[in-house]
């Protein structure tokens, strides 16, 4: 062997010899990943292909069988049984093209070019699923299938089999056959199932009868049925309910389907007053309606609560329930005939009774009857709650250590100017609210302003505590965030938001819990096929210290033994209250507790086609106060249901420089309050010096609070829209003394 031959053997020894870099380029090699991929997908395909063979189109399940949602009192006995279906099948024939197109633009825009599913949407929805959450991303077919031959369930199990089944009714059946089935089968709220019923329950019309724009609004109306019904939505979801109508429309527009020009013209055409089913006559119906609207709040799927079978229990005790009834008709009703004053019949009183102490919802009155009047007055918020309002600002001012414009501290004792329309100070925006009949009553305490409802105090404390700040009071305590009109502004401090009774029996009941939140509920259980709904705990967190809460109870107590509630002042009960009249009179309040019952009620204004009238004349006298029937029913109901036994005390904390004594007792005397017949009067109703604070007690605001300047030309407030120019008067007095 040469030289030459003897190197190539030795560097093909070295080759040979030469270390591996590592043990893992041989067990993962690209090719390996590769083939790994492969046989995974291999294998779904096989098994998609197995499922495929194995799962059958079904028959329709008749969630079209008749079940029923059975609602009880909380103690058993039977309130309503809800199982009329309220559906008529039309053919597809009868559904004008550019409708058919308005639920294609809003829910599915390849509908007519794809193969019956969405693979990105369903993997979404899967992946989803089991995460524990809800995800859309299903195509008109799957949403066609899941009504008609599957379930509402959120399971895997179900997703794969409405993926299986979609693919195979998109072969055997046309797309007018789909679009016909998808549209007869999904519910739209109001009871309404289809795209006839719904045309019927929104516009009074049948569906070839639908303009474009009506039939937008019904295709979004799908997304979440009972939230999008424009008569009782908030104001914040109504402008998402607008958005959604615009993107169907634009999307119309996108798909050529809609002529640009034509859409720019549209204006949303708002639905008719809704229509009940029958059956429901009441306050059936209105309890019912609390009770669906409670679990879709919890997350119940809208399409599940509708394909019936539920057995739902309810809160309400059926004693107290029929002795509140009484009370609003006894009362209230007895005393109205719409036959002879027109202003009687549009007299619409709501309220509900909450226990403090677990936060069930004992009794509600909706209205005179579910049948002729669909909205429930006890959950509407769209009249204004207006000096109800005012212990939150207290409280608000309590819990923050707030001070006047004088660095003074806010207390009960504290002395404000009760000057009616005197300008607000601090405040960016001008305000200047005049008093109830432009009373001027001079240096007043905060105990006496509460107890006389004076607005001008209230206005300066609510810019004292800061109105973000107040706001956000109003919130924890209980209010809605999403109520029409509430602005961050001094007028704020009139109650000039949208407010329910359900909203301010929360806020009071929380007080009457010493701060802990209250949230009430209705619902004591739901179940369906054994699985019950989980529900929120009614009782939350401290939302204002247990001191603030028992100070304000005390203050509410001033207003019942010598304010604008003292003329229901009761040997056998004791109680804290506020009353509270919007301005021009079209709603008035009272909210008022015992240490183991709250319960608000309100008298709402209303005309034909929902417009805000004012109460005034109504039961043949002049105007309607909260101190008038709102209190009355309050003290008949909580006689009958009270009454008979040892009156509960308060059990308050309330440290002794925040406390100004209340009045003692002593009958309501019609010359201390301004009689509405005359002019008002130059001097407030009670002159008398306010008691100066306690040695302990820091000093009050100003001893002797200069007048405002009456030369100046009076501070007008920009209103929110809608509302009058003068905002805020408070008709506090009781009926028959002013």
């Amino acid at each position: 062997m040469g030289r030459a031959d003897e190197r190539r053997a030795r560097q093909r020894g070295a080759r040979r010899a030469k270390p591996k870099r590592g043990g893992s380029g041989r067990l993962f090699t690209w090719k390996k990943l590769l083939g790994a991929l492969v046989l995974v997908g291999a294998l779904g395909v096989g098994t998609f292909i197995v499922l495929y063979l194995l799962v059958d189109v079904p028959e329709g399940n008749a969630e079209a069988s008749e079940q029923s949602n059975v609602y009880t009192y909380a103690d058993g006995s039977l309130i309503a049984r809800d199982g009329t279906v309220n559906r008529e099948i039309v053919d597809i024939s009868r559904v004008p093209k550019e409708i058919q197109r308005a639920f294609v633009a809003a829910e599915n825009k390849t509908f007519y070019q794809d193969n019956g599913v969405d693979l990105r949407g369903t993997t979404r929805a899967l992946l989803s699923t089991l995460r524990g959450d809800k995800q859309g991303g299903s195509t008109i077919t799957q949403q066609y299938v899941k009504n008609y031959y599957l379930s509402q369930e959120q399971t895997v199990t179900r997703k794969a089999k409405e993926l299986i089944i979609a693919l195979k009714v998109d072969q055997q059946k046309s797309k007018d056959e789909i679009l016909a089935g998808y549209l007869n089968t999904s519910y739209f709220g109001r009871g309404a199932y289809g795209v006839q019923a719904a045309a019927q329950a929104y516009y009074g019309t049948d569906v070839e009868d639908l303009t474009v724009e009506q039939g937008a609004y019904l295709a979004a109306l799908l997304q979440a049925p009972s939230s999008y019904d424009w008569a009782v939505a908030s104001e914040g979801t109504r402008k998402t309910v607008l958005e959604r109508w615009n993107y169907v429309l634009d999307n119309m527009v996108e798909m050529k389907w809609l002529d640009g020009g034509e859409r720019q013209g549209m204006k949303f055409d708002e639905p008719g007053a809704p229509k009940p089913n029958p059956g429901l006559d009441g306050q059936a119906g209105y309890l019912i309606q609390a009770a669906e609207a409670e679990l879709a709040a919890a997350g119940v799927d809208e399409q599940l609560l509708a394909a019936r079978g539920w057995n739902i229990k309810l809160n309400i005790d059926k004693k107290k329930q029929q002795q509140l009834e009484k009370a609003v008709e006894q009362t209230l009703l007895d005393e109205l005939d719409p036959e002879k004053r027109k202003v009687d019949g549009h007299v619409q009183p709501g309220a509900v009774s909450v226990d403090p102490a677990t936060g069930k919802v004992l009794a509600m009155y909706g209205g005179r009857d579910f049948v002729k009047h669909y909205i429930n007055n006890a959950t509407r918020q769209d009249y204004q709650p207006a000096s109800t309002f005012k212990p939150i600002i207290l409280a608000a001012a309590l819990d923050t250590g707030a001070e006047t414009q004088d660095g003074a501290p806010i207390l009960p004792t504290t002395v404000y100017d009760g000057t009616s329309e005197r300008p607000v100070e601090g405040s960016d925006t001008p305000f200047a609210p005049p008093n109830e009949d432009d009373v001027d009553y001079g240096p007043v305490s905060v105990q006496k302003a509460m107890n006389s409802s004076v607005n001008s105090v209230f206005a300066q404390m609510a810019v004292d505590v800061g109105l973000e700040r107040t706001k956000q009071s109003a919130i924890e305590l209980g209010l809605d965030a999403e109520a029409g009109g509430f602005d961050v502004k001094p007028a704020m401090s009139l109650g000039v938001m949208g407010a329910s009774p359900l909203d301010m029996a929360a806020v009071y009941a929380t007080l009457d819990n010493h701060g802990e939140k209250v949230t009430p509920r209705i619902i004591a259980s739901a179940e369906r096929d054994g699985q019950e709904v989980e529900l929120p705990d009614p009782i939350g967190d401290q939302v204002v210290e247990r001191e603030t809460a028992d100070t304000v109870t005390s203050v509410l107590q001033g207003v019942v033994n010598d304010g604008t509630a003292s003329g229901i002042r009761s040997e056998r009960l004791n109680f804290a209250g506020k009353t509270g009249t919007s301005d021009d009179n079209k709603s008035a309040w009272f909210a008022g507790y015992t240490p183991e019952l709250v319960t608000t009620v309100g008298l709402f204004g209303e005309a034909e086609g929902g417009k805000q009238v004012t109460l005034s004349g109504a039961g043949g006298g002049g105007r309607v106060n909260g101190g008038g029937y709102p209190a009355e029913i309050w003290s008949a109901y909580h006689d009958r249901v009270l009454g008979d036994g040892t009156a509960a005390e308060f059990d308050l904390v309330v440290d002794d420089r925040l406390a100004e004594t209340p009045p003692p007792s002593r009958s309501p005397d019609a010359s201390d309050e301004p009689d509405p017949t005359t002019s008002a009067p130059s001097a407030p109703p009670d002159t008398t010096t306010p008691p100066p604070p306690t040695t302990s007690s820091p000093p009050p605001a100003t001893s002797s609070p200069p007048p405002p300047d009456t030369s100046s030309p009076a501070v007008t407030l920009p209103v929110p829209e809608g509302e009058p120019d003068r905002p805020g008067r408070d008709g506090e007095r009781t009926r028959g003394t002013g």
